[in-house]
């Protein structure tokens, strides 16, 4: 392909300036000003920020600063339609082209194009790779292209997709055009692929903190994981959130189960309809669903700053995947939770996994990933500093706001415990799993131990003072310490270890943790750095809701949490006092001030 030659883009407008009337913020959060003057010198850049940390402004700043058009490579329709409506509800001139769109739809917006009248255009990497595109693009002065979920590059990335990896043939074509690369999670061995495979040339690399302090990270022991999630959900007063299950199966079945609890839920995953996921989609980034209950198909698209708890049902198989996941809670700042329900005999189940890859050194990379994750959930250290160190940030002191800073262990001398435990493991001849046990220690009176005759043991009924959750807990422990294995080619069943016989003989004493029974989940404030007035926060919230609709977009779109809760604290009255609210630039000043001032005069005259 002949390109022509591109007419240098100019810097036509401050960033700063850009940053304060368009998107009504007044300082650049850390880093950002430091990639878009890269991006404004004509530098490739590589942007690594956390799930909320600001990287859309790092390309979209450079899009309305320089002359040209900005090209973004996006891999979902989702997220490229929730972009532009944003971008849009701000008075910019973005659009997408997708297979969503029909031929005279994308005849209108290649039009638009060639007039200039376009500032960003989001587009498919496999659109972007067409010939006819290409050609297309060549007749028109690009500015930057910008490649979000640059980590789909990678073949050691967590979500590696195809044609990311042909995107370094635009360097080809259009040599002089400064790309950026932006990634939300990205290991050492995964920027520098991206690096490579994208063809960037010597460019400024910006890793942001991997911090998410607004996140409290908590981790459950799975004892009956549906009644401890819905407890939990009753708990959340209606807020948003997103469970992570490992099935299909399990999707619907949960979902179920919380809608059947009087909760508005709704399910999924790949195996439903487009319409259907895209109902869903919709429905959750307009406030009209509360809960979804997804597989990991769920989230890459997800733009929604208010969603206030993750929850991993099952553990995820990599640290990559449980961050950018529990990443999409909190984005607005505000506080969130990240939680996962763990039984450590799902490490067992999901290894299996990775004996069906069949090329050994993924095979390799995929269990050194899955080992980081599961000793992630088995620590007894702040949560926050493994996640961190992961990521090669090194944080000296625990956080606070994780399970283990907020509620430490306590250890207990466990070798009655232990004994009483093995014996029945030895005494019911190491054939049955981790349930059988915990009934015959706690004197159950079921059809089965009748049958066998176990009721007879001397082992029955032994630690009937203590809860099934408690001796679950001590006989995980036990595996945990290899005094106990489990024969997976035996239905899991409990065998004794060489280790078992110093504890039967009391030769040392044995140290265990106290059994997490339940997590306490201290009810959490999410405005609480807010001064605010909650009666007028709730009517600016249906002011927007009602606003939102009428304009078919979300919410968000037309101001987020913290902006409402600000406007609730500050009250302004009229135009200037409008502006001084964080998220208000003139754009939304001009299209929402009046309704918004009109309902805070209104709530002051009558309060």
């Amino acid at each position: 392909m002949n390109t022509p030659t591109p007419t240098p883009s100019t810097i036509v407008r401050s960033p700063a300036a850009i940053l304060k009337q368009v998107f009504g913020y007044s300082e650049f959060r850390d880093g950002q000003e430091t990639v878009i003057n890269a991006a404004l010198s004509g530098q490739d850049t590589l942007v690594l920020l956390p799930t909320g940390g600001g990287k859309s402004v790092c390309y979209q700043v450079p899009a309305l600063a320089l002359s040209g058009l900005t090209v973004v490579i996006s891999p979902l329709i989702s997220l490229m339609q929730d972009q532009v409506s944003q971008l849009q509800a701000l008075g910019v001139k973005a659009a997408y082209i997708n297979n969503s769109l029909n031929r005279d739809e994308q005849q209108q917006i290649y039009q638009q194009l060639h007039s200039g009248l376009i500032k960003l255009l989001y587009v498919a990497p496999e659109k972007i790779l067409q010939h006819e595109f290409k050609e297309r693009l060549g007749h028109l002065n690009i500015s930057l292209f910008a490649i979000d979920e640059a980590h789909c590059v990678s073949h050691w990335g967590h979500d590696f997709r195809p044609h990311y990896c042909r995107l370094s043939e635009l360097k080809l074509h259009f040599p002089h055009v400064p790309m950026m690369a932006l990634t939300a999670t990205a290991d050492k061995a995964t920027r520098f692929d991206i690096v490579q495979q994208l063809g960037l040339q010597a460019p400024y690399i910006h890793t942001g903190s991997f911090d998410r302090p607004n996140i409290r990270y908590t981790i459950e022991e799975k004892f009956k994981p549906l009644a401890q999630l819905l407890r939990y959900l009753k708990e959340q007063q209606n807020q948003s959130g997103i469970i992570y299950c490992t099935s299909r199966k399990r999707v619907d079945e949960i979902a179920e189960k919380i809608a059947d609890a009087g909760m508005n839920a709704a399910a999924y995953h790949a195996g439903m309809s487009n319409e259907q996921r895209q109902f869903v989609q919709t429905g959750f980034a307009r406030d009209d669903i509360q809960i979804v209950v997804a597989t990991v198909a769920f989230g890459m698209g997800i733009n929604k700053p208010n969603v206030r708890f993750v929850l991993h049902y099952d553990i995820p198989k990599s640290i990559e995947s449980y961050y950018q996941e529990t990443g999409r809670a909190g984005r607005d700042g505000l506080a969130a939770e990240a939680i996962m329900y763990f039984d450590p005999a799902d490490i067992g189940r999901v290894r299996r996994f990775f004996e069906d890859i069949e090329d050994e050194q993924r095979r390799r990379v995929e269990e050194q990933r899955f080992n980081a994750m599961a000793s992630f959930a088995e620590a007894q250290t702040c949560r926050r500093q493994i996640l961190l160190n992961y990521f090669s940030e090194y944080q000296r002191e625990p956080c606070g706001n994780c399970d283990i800073c907020l509620n430490p262990p306590k250890s207990f001398d466990g070798t009655l415990v232990a004994q009483q435990a093995l014996s029945c493991v030895y005494r019911a001849e190491q054939r049955f799993g981790l349930g059988y046990i915990v009934e015959l220690l706690r004197g159950a009176n079921t059809s089965r131990i009748r049958d066998n005759n176990h009721h007879q043991l001397s082992t029955y009924g032994i630690g009937k003072d203590h809860s099934s959750e408690f001796w679950l807990s001590i006989l995980r422990q036990l595996i945990h310490q290899g005094l106990l294995s489990q024969d997976i080619t035996q239905g899991s069943a409990l065998r004794l270890t060489e280790g078992a016989r110093a504890i039967f003989k009391g030769e040392y004493a044995l140290q265990m943790a106290e059994p997490r029974l339940q997590a306490k989940h201290v009810y959490q404030d999410k405005l609480a750095q807010f001064n605010y007035d909650k009666k007028l926060f709730a009517k600016l919230r249906a002011l927007r809701k009602e606003l939102a609709d009428a304009d078919d977009v979300p919410p968000y779109v037309v101001f987020n949490d913290k902006t409402l809760a600000e406007m609730a604290q500050l009250m302004p009255t009229n135009d200037s006092e409008f502006l001084k609210v964080s998220g208000v630039g003139f754009t939304k000043l001009n299209k929402y001030g009046s309704p918004f001032l009109h309902a805070i005069r209104n709530y002051l005259a009558t309060s």
